[in-house]
């Protein structure tokens, strides 16, 4: 019988959400849709020492803005909860009994002034069936002593007990079997009774088997713990369950060498976290995608080809079209390069497919700490917005492209009136009010264009010194989307006192 598909996300509540871990978390989320399966987010809050307040609402807002859906969580509930490490510390407690019982674990007393000494003392030092007899453990001290310690309170781990020289075969989805030996590898700690919790190594390996967790699909950061994760599937009598790693490829720096990091995006000015973050501990505020004016489902899009393709040239995919064709023999092994710059035309070709009366409610609240949005009706935004998103990367930009569709300008860009500004414009604009005071109906822009190309032509006048000087009048600046689109949506009324305003205001600039 095949194995239902059953994925999980598990960040630690550490921090906030690095652009990474979204990557890993859309990946598992594609899979899991594609498949019919269920996606599950689990915090793995374990390190007790490292939790950060605010940290777990933030990933969950992440995913939500994102449109990664969540089927069994914290928030969502489940049938194989609590989906949280720290409410499971009476599970894990029997499973480290059974490591215990059955002489696959070992408790050690080990201080961490006496491991320093110990590591001073041998070059390269690992805590490993080389080296543990000589250490403060059960299977170096005798039974009463040990039993001594633990009635006395006395803090301790449990260690794995890996045996050396076994080739531990880890297959990998996308990498192929990976073989390392078992000898490389140390006894890892996989409880601590100072705050009663398990380490990673055996928390996820629990849970993951309570849960019914078919692939692991995580960074590839994880693949050195993939070894001992099978040796603990093993050690647990679990090997049938075990399910299939998929380890991918790290996100690159934009330049030179080594993993993304929120130092880069400070470095080269773009964004790390999905949503921006207040530390609350610094009060240091980190930009995120939301808030620096990316679309969701454009860094959603971005994001699903850094390191998986869909076999052809395609870039611009509906969730939809991921979840049909994500698949992982078409992710790569190696890093991909995080190309912010391709962010920005991902987010551009979103805006551009945007519906306009969408868009201008995106952009209202922008407007309205300029002017006062009320005196213009929803139509007459989305219009606006809608000659001038083929120039925008955000929404933020529209106000520097749109705005003279909102109020008059004031000045007049100095540049374009040295070039564009000449003895006889007055005159030629004098004649271009005359003419447009004539034209029945401003609402049709063709018309109106055929009107003033007809009369432009007709007298021989230059067709550059007289449009450009229109537009400096109008929009204060030689720049802008089509002349009549603009008159059109501005009405005949203020298309002339726009330019009557520009013929008083502008003058011969000085030889």
């Amino acid at each position: 019988m095949e194995r239902k598909v059953r994925v999980r996300f598990a960040p630690s509540p550490t921090g906030p959400l690095h652009i990474g871990g979204v990557r890993t978390a859309l990946y598992n989320y594609l899979f899991a849709r594609q498949h019919g399966g269920t996606m599950i987010l689990r915090i793995e809050d374990t390190d007790s020492n490292r939790f950060v307040p605010g940290a777990e609402a933030y990933i969950n807002e992440s995913l939500r803005w994102l449109g990664i859906g969540i089927d069994e969580g914290v928030a969502e509930g489940g049938n194989y909860g609590p989906y949280k490490q720290s409410e499971r510390r009476d599970i894990y407690r029997k499973y480290v009994k059974q490591l215990l019982d059955d002489g696959k674990a070992y408790i050690a007393f080990d201080t961490p002034e006496e491991l320093e000494a110990k590591r001073g003392e041998i070059k390269n030092f690992q805590y490993d069936a080389s080296t543990r007899m000589s250490m403060r453990n059960s299977l170096a001290l005798p039974a009463e002593e040990v039993q001594r310690l633990i009635d006395a309170g006395t803090n301790y781990v449990v260690r794995f007990k890996i045996e050396p020289g076994r080739n531990v075969v880890v297959h990998d989805l996308i990498r192929g079997d990976v073989t390392i030996n078992s000898s490389i590898l140390d006894d890892k700690v996989l409880y601590k009774r100072a705050d009663d919790l398990p380490t990673y190594h055996l928390a996820n390996i629990v849970d993951d088997h309570l849960m019914e967790v078919s692939h692991v699909i995580r960074g590839e950061e994880w693949l050195p713990s993939a070894p001992l994760h099978v040796l603990l599937y093993e050690a647990f009598g679990w090997a049938d369950t075990q399910p299939e790693f998929v380890h991918l490829p790290l996100l690159l720096k934009p330049d030179g060498k080594g993993k993304l990091s929120k130092r880069d995006g400070d470095r080269l000015g773009f964004p790390v976290f999905p949503l921006e973050w207040h530390d609350p501990k610094s009060g240091e505020i980190s930009s995120g995608y939301r808030e620096s004016g990316y679309l969701p489902h454009a860094v959603v899009n971005f994001l699903s080809l850094l390191g998986w393709n869909p076999g052809d040239d395609r870039e611009i995919m509906s969730m939809d079209e991921l979840i049909r064709d994500f698949s992982f023999a078409h992710c790569s092994k190696s890093g991909a390069k995080f190309d912010f710059e391709k962010a920005k035309w991902f987010n551009h070709e979103y805006l551009m497919a945007t519906d306009d009366a969408a868009l201008a409610s995106l952009f209202k609240p922008i407007l309205a700490e300029h002017v006062d949005a009320s005196q213009f009706t929803d139509e007459y935004i989305a219009a606006a917005v809608g000659t001038v998103k083929n120039r925008i990367n955000f929404v933020k930009d529209l106000w520097a492209n749109a705005a003279f569709y909102f109020q008059a300008p004031v000045e007049y860009a100095a540049k374009d009136v040295k070039k564009r500004w000449k003895e006889d414009t007055p005159k030629l604009m004098g004649e271009l009010i005359t003419l447009l005071e004539g034209v029945a109906d401003f609402s049709d822009a063709a018309a109106t264009e055929a009107t003033v190309m007809a009369w432009i032509k007709g007298n021989e006048y230059h067709m550059g010194n007289v449009m450009n000087a229109f537009r400096l009048t109008v929009v204060g600046e030689c720049k802008g989307p089509h002349m009549f689109e603009i008159t059109r949506l501005l009405g005949k009324e203020e298309t002339i006192a726009r330019i009557k305003r520009g013929v008083e205001v502008i003058t011969l600039p000085a030889e």
